[in-house]
């Protein structure tokens, strides 16, 4: 058996403008406060004199590569990626950044916000664009009826109650 994997699916290129802002506040952070902070503990740990078993230098080199790795993947995300940062015309469809209240088969209400890949975790009730709900629920209307049918087979009913923009 080999380890080769294929490469995940390329999540969608959009993003809130809220999202952007938050990504763009993160990569300016590390770089211009975190990265130098640890580069000069790294410095003074260099400093003290054997490297191969000073801990403190070290642990400082490891996460002085994660935060590069995070820079790099964060400035090229954010060159590709789309804003949408306007509301569509037509309110009462479901499209990105849409708030969608859905109502299951007990009567439980639940709302979601259908936001970038890169969104989803910040804030509870985010879904990612690229989910199998969210797909679902695209180019739907209040009143419309979907079922989700989950990977252990089960199929789940649900009617979109109220969609919104805020």
């Amino acid at each position: 058996m080999s380890r080769w994997r294929p490469p995940a699916p390329r999540s969608a290129p959009y993003i809130t403008l809220e999202g952007y802002e938050r990504l763009n506040a993160e990569l300016k952070y590390l770089w211009k406060e975190k990265r130098p902070e640890v580069t000069q503990a790294v410095k003074e740990a260099a400093a003290q004199g054997d490297r191969s078993e000073n801990a403190e230098y070290i642990y400082g080199k490891k996460q002085l590569r994660e935060i590069d790795r995070r820079i790099r993947y964060l400035s090229k995300r954010l060159e590709t990626i789309n804003v949408v940062d306007r509301i569509p015309d037509d309110r009462s469809t479901v499209f990105f950044g849409a708030w969608v209240k859905l109502e299951d088969e007990q009567g439980e209400q639940r709302e979601y916000r259908i936001v970038g890949a890169d969104e989803i975790g910040d804030a509870k009730g985010y879904i990612s664009v690229d989910s199998p709900l969210a797909r679902l629920m695209l180019k739907k209307q209040a009143g419309d009826e979907i079922w989700l049918k989950k990977p252990d087979g089960i199929e789940e009913w649900f009617e979109i109650v109220e969609v919104s923009y805020r």
